[in-house]
């Protein structure tokens, strides 16, 4: 037995799964009906305690193959948790691999009551202890700091193309989704992966043929060294942004951000395309956006959130550079705008095949 004690002073007892340690975290929810693994593995949820809004989960085991990355969430709540997997690629129980990452997490509680509180009064922290503490002092007090700087590569390394190669790309990691690499791979590009805050000579220096901005976790205005470094970089080679990226080229070129009430996290985000009018369905993970207005005069907005109207990406036409709030490669989800990594490299010089 164990709880889940939130910030507004709400417990919610259930069964431990996972690792049997107390941990405080900031509590997310995530739509999606599929993908956990990719949840799991995605360096943009550190620090958060994830809730799965989907009731069973587990239900295909342990596949490595379709981990994002190294697990960096702090826990993981779900209603359901399924002990028997049934997939042929399935190596073990989810359980093995929350134990094995010291992951906590409990079971058997209430998700939709979870979702539910959090939609109405917004993201805030959570513990998942064995006791209910008489102090939430701990609560009030938590902040998910020093969150890129726990999740980017530690040194440079390159990765060549599928076939031959046509491009070369620099690739900042702020926690990037190793969908992000495959699709540029895909596509015949050689990736070369750069840690967050290498310097802007050091990434010219390899006179990459553009740049990749990638996903990655917490406060966007935290990472001041990266802003500053991608104020040297943008307008030198083309680059496109997903996600941090796309927020830290806003507040590199004067932009803000904000924190969201209580985010975007799932396979089933509709965007709309302000060029075409056309929604697509993405998957996204994030709780902070772009303030459009912040950005008049320097870029075109280029996407909305077709539910709250919050900015989903944005170009430069000056710097050839665009930028997206929303996952492109996926991982789990829609594949809807896979295009625009065809997009990216037309900036380069030319489209291959899709």
């Amino acid at each position: 037995m164990a709880y889940l004690v939130l910030s507004n002073g709400a417990v919610f007892q259930g069964q431990r799964i996972g690792a049997c340690v107390d941990r405080v975290g900031e509590l997310v929810f995530t739509t999606g009906m599929e993908g956990y693994l990719e949840t799991l593995t995605d360096p943009s949820y550190y620090g958060q305690i994830v809730t799965q809004s989907f009731p069973l989960i587990g239900n295909y085991g342990l596949i490595e193959e379709d981990f994002e990355g190294a697990s960096a969430l702090f826990g993981y709540i779900v209603r359901e948790l399924c002990e028997t997997p049934s997939n042929f690629r399935s190596s073990a129980p989810l359980n093995t691999f929350l134990r094995e990452k010291g992951i906590p997490g409990l079971c058997g509680v209430d998700t939709r009551e979870i979702v539910r509180i959090t939609r109405e009064e917004g993201v805030m922290n959570a513990m998942i202890c064995d006791e209910v503490p008489e102090d939430l002092s701990v609560l009030a007090s938590f902040r998910v700091k020093d969150a890129v700087a726990s999740v980017t590569s530690r040194e440079i390394r390159t990765y060549p193309a599928e076939g031959a190669e046509k491009y070369r790309v620099a690739l900042l990691d702020y926690g990037a989704k190793r969908n992000i690499l495959r699709s540029l791979r895909f596509r015949g590009c050689s990736v070369t992966v750069f840690p967050a805050e290498t310097p802007a000579e050091t990434i010219l220096a390899m006179d990459p043929d553009g740049i990749m901005l990638s996903n990655g976790p917490g406060d966007p205005k935290e990472n001041t060294v990266s802003i500053a470094e991608l104020r040297k970089l943008l307008g030198r080679k083309p680059a496109f942004g997903i996600c941090l990226g796309h927020q830290l080229a806003a507040l590199a070129l004067g932009g803000d951000t904000v924190k969201l009430k209580y985010g975007h996290r799932g396979g089933n985000q509709p965007v709309r395309d302000l060029a075409t009018g056309r929604t697509y369905i993405t998957s996204q993970n994030h709780g902070y956006a772009v303030v459009s207005e912040s950005l008049r005069g320097v870029g075109e907005i280029a996407f909305l959130n077709a539910n709250d109207g919050s900015n989903e990406g944005m170009s430069y036409p000056d710097l050839n550079c665009f930028t997206v709030q929303f996952h492109p490669e996926a991982a789990s989800g829609p594949r809807d705008t896979a295009f625009l990594f065809d997009r990216f490299l037309e900036r380069m010089g030319g489209l291959t095949h899709a």
